[in-house]
């Protein structure tokens, strides 16, 4: 339920409605039904694997770009999730600044940051989960009755089902439905998002979660459903006007009054429990790997909120827009670059619980996956910015292509080169189950699970270390390099006799 709330963001309407002004109802509910089955079969392959490891998306970007070089993936999913809780606060404090006539809008726009804080701290598993799951029926349920409200004022016609763009002249330089497709890649986000939720998920759930938390019944809600009654309700509400997420949401109010001012609220408080529990965590991790703070989550959601208020202050939907379209070629790369990764590790029979993130186990920076996605990247936002309506059409899937390519074809000329570091020692191989048991750490003396070792080269006697000591210890992580650089030892871990240090 706490995953659910992406799909009540009134983001979808808008979407759905938009690409419909631009190529019409048919080529959208084609584009449509492309993306939910994109949308769901990379979700079910990102979370079964995120379950498996229990690992954050910026952890298993280690694998992809390695220890330094993924520090960029937390900055990428926190800087967009922090984006979207700007758009959809924005919104609530315009309903309710709108509806009220009271105050102005800055003191909405504190009010609606304030509240969103004390929602966010709680877990994901209790407070979020029970939050969310109380409020999804009131989404629908309202959705339902803003269709049969406008139907009841304005009539009903099926011209929406056919309706074209609302320009035909405007070169697309691709199909329609092409289009369409290409607008919901640049919402690739998902994905990451879907990393950072299921690996907190039970395996045993994975049959359950595949079909119907993160595949088809979750992207059909979310893109489907919403992006049908968005059509349905610009051809009904906003004739005439710019459609914009503002407008349709005004349209909505002015239509139902308190009710539509209820369903806003419960749409956009959903979603924003999401966007700021997606932020925060990205947030600490950003932070503590490449400026060593070292906060509470607690600590950054209060953070995130005082970011999302100041920037509701400067009226940046502009050019945050222009950073969403960015963003959004940079995480379909990652998305490419995943799914291949994903594919060498079944090729290589490598198990997900396998997955290698210990800051001295992976390289400073994995060269192949940083150029792939630097490349893809530069090339997917030359041609935002200069390419036109061909550029904007074309640069998500370009990005994803490339990416993709230049990956595939770097990791079948280097191999495991720069994905895993070769080094004897291993923790992981010194106990019969990493999973269960238990290693102290001499550094700080607490026990961790030995998936999560490592031992200390830098140490005489090979001293264990957890990943959070190894990750503020230049002199381990220079001694690990070193170590691998010099190591004679075949493959990435070299097993051992067990020693007194593994405790079960």
């Amino acid at each position: 339920m706490a995953w659910y709330a992406f799909a009540s963001a009134m983001f979808w309407l808008i979407v759905g409605a938009t690409v419909a002004l631009a190529v019409g109802t048919r080529d959208t509910l084609i584009g449509l039904a492309l993306s939910v089955v994109a949308y769901s079969v990379f979700g079910r392959l990102l979370s079964r694997h995120a379950a498996r490891t229990g690992i954050s998306s910026a952890l298993f970007s280690r694998a992809l770009f390695g220890y330094l070089g993924a520090a960029v993936a937390p900055l990428i999913v926190g800087a967009t999730a922090l984006y979207y809780a700007v758009f959809e606060g924005s919104v609530v404090a315009e309903v309710f600044h709108q509806y009220t006539g009271w105050g102005n809008i800055q003191i909405w726009y504190l009010i609606v940051a304030a509240y969103s804080i004390p929602i966010v701290i709680g877990g994901v598993r209790t407070w979020l989960d029970k939050l969310n799951g109380f409020l999804l029926p009131f989404y629908y349920v309202g959705l339902i009755v803003a269709v049969v409200w406008a139907i009841a004022v304005n009539g009903y016609s099926n011209d929406w089902l056919t309706a074209g763009p609302v320009d035909p002249q405007v070169n697309l330089h691709a199909p329609g439905w092409v289009f369409a497709f290409s607008v919901y890649m640049g919402v690739w986000i998902m994905q990451p998002f879907t990393w950072d939720y299921a690996r907190l998920a039970k395996t045993a759930d994975a049959t359950f979660h595949k079909w119907l938390t993160f595949g088809p019944l979750f992207y059909t809600l979310t893109l489907a459903v919403n992006a049908i009654v968005g059509i349905f309700l610009a051809h009904s509400l906003t004739a005439g006007t710019t459609l914009t997420e503002l407008s349709a949401v005004q349209a909505i109010v002015g239509l139902t009054g308190i009710f539509g001012v209820a369903l806003v609220w419960v749409s956009q408080t959903r979603i924003n429990t999401a966007n700021y529990y997606l932020a925060s965590i990205n947030a600490e991790s950003f932070f503590a790997r490449v400026f060593r703070i070292r906060l509470p989550r607690r600590i950054w959601v209060v953070l995130v909120g005082i970011a999302v208020f100041a920037l509701m202050l400067t009226n940046a939907i502009s050019y945050l827009l222009k950073a969403l379209q960015w963003q959004g070629v940079v995480v379909v790369a990652w998305v490419a670059i995943a799914l291949v990764y994903l594919a060498f590790a079944r090729r290589d029979r490598r198990r997900s619980e396998d997955f290698e993130f210990r800051p001295g186990r992976v390289p400073a920076f994995n060269m192949v996956g940083l150029g792939a996605w630097l490349t893809a990247s530069v090339i997917g936002i030359v041609m935002v910015e200069f390419g036109g309506a061909f550029g904007a059409t074309w640069a998500p899937p370009a990005a994803f292509l490339v990416a993709g390519a230049l990956y595939t074809a770097g990791r079948f000329a280097t191999g495991e080169r720069y994905v895993l570091l070769s080094r004897p020692n291993d923790p992981r191989m010194e106990v019969d189950d990493p999973w269960e048991a238990r290693v102290e750490c001499a550094t700080c003396e607490r026990s961790y699970i030995a998936q999560e070792m490592d031992r200390n080269p830098a140490t005489p006697d090979h001293a264990p270390i957890c990943g959070e000591c190894g990750s503020n210890d230049n002199a381990y992580l220079a001694a690990a390099y070193e170590e691998a650089r010099t190591s004679a030892a075949a493959g990435p871990a070299v097993a051992s006799r067990r020693t007194p240090e593994a405790k079960a």
